[in-house]
């Protein structure tokens, strides 16, 4: 299933204007359980800083997580990197026209990135997933990092994340996302690329547990679903979220506070 051209059409709904744009934010926040838990971690490492701080954001996307860095600490220099040049460009308006004067993004390739102990945090959502060259990338990543900075990952996990698998497979199943170029990481590898990389802390848990598994189904995956067959059940959307939403909140709540023996996604942290 391509995913990709829902991510556009949702994007021009929602540029429209800076109160639009920030909606969408906000939504994506509640929506995405991956944003429960990638931003219980940044305000946990947020709280320890003092003084100057700079963030990378190696796969910036709409710049969700830039938003809410920058809004919560105007003061921090974030530089948020895609590969697409049309996001790079839009987040650069929009950050713009709301005055984050600390905020930048560039166009850039993470495989063949060059700094050097430069940033106190790298950010990396839903992005290795994507990449072949994944253990390049986390050298990068490494490399970009002061002495006791942090890296934070979230990334599927190898107990079916996210259904991620090609169109089609030898036994006539139908995967959901087919631009990864994996299924998802198991914990010893992902710990074993972290440490081959030179990080010497790393922390590493399952998310997407059991609540998860079912919110993501009906906050995601079936709206999605609809949404491919055709574009009308954009105008379907509000009544089904009124209808389903309230239990995605409970099941999200569940999945942060619970500790997962097994998920389909991975949150990671590791330390240089």
């Amino acid at each position: 299933m391509q995913y990709d051209p829902i991510k556009r059409s949702l994007g021009k709904v929602f540029n429209r204007s800076a109160a639009l744009r920030k909606l969408f934010y906000n939504l994506l926040d509640i929506l995405l359980l991956r944003s429960w838990h990638v931003k219980k971690q940044l305000r946990g490492w947020a709280a320890l800083q003092k003084g100057e701080v700079n963030v990378l954001d190696a796969g910036s996307g709409f710049g969700q997580y830039v938003y809410f860095l920058s809004k919560k600490h105007p003061d921090w220099s974030i530089l948020g990197l895609d590969v697409k040049e049309e996001q790079i460009d839009d987040c650069n308006q929009f950050f713009s026209k709301i005055g984050a004067s600390k905020v930048k993004f560039e166009t850039a390739d993470l495989t063949a990135l060059t700094f050097s102990n430069r940033f106190d945090l790298v950010l990396c959502v839903d992005v290795m997933e994507h990449i072949e060259e994944d253990r390049k990338v986390l050298n990068n990543y490494f490399n970009a990092l002061k002495k006791g900075g942090m890296l934070l990952i979230s990334t599927p996990s190898d107990q079916g994340g996210s259904d991620v698998h090609d169109d089609h497979h030898a036994d006539g199943a139908v995967g959901f996302i087919d631009e990864h170029v994996r299924d998802g990481y198991a914990v010893a590898d992902l710990d074993e690329k972290l440490k081959s990389a030179g990080f010497t802390k790393t922390d590493i848990r399952y998310q997407y547990g059991w609540p998860g598994k079912i919110s993501w189904k009906l906050s995601m995956k079936y709206p999605i679903q609809l949404l491919n067959v055709s574009k009308l059940f954009f105008v379907l959307l509000p009544f089904y979220y009124v209808l389903f939403f309230p239990f995605c909140l409970v099941l999200n709540w569940l999945d942060v506070r619970l500790t997962h023996k097994t998920g389909t996604g991975l949150i990671a942290r590791a330390w240089k």
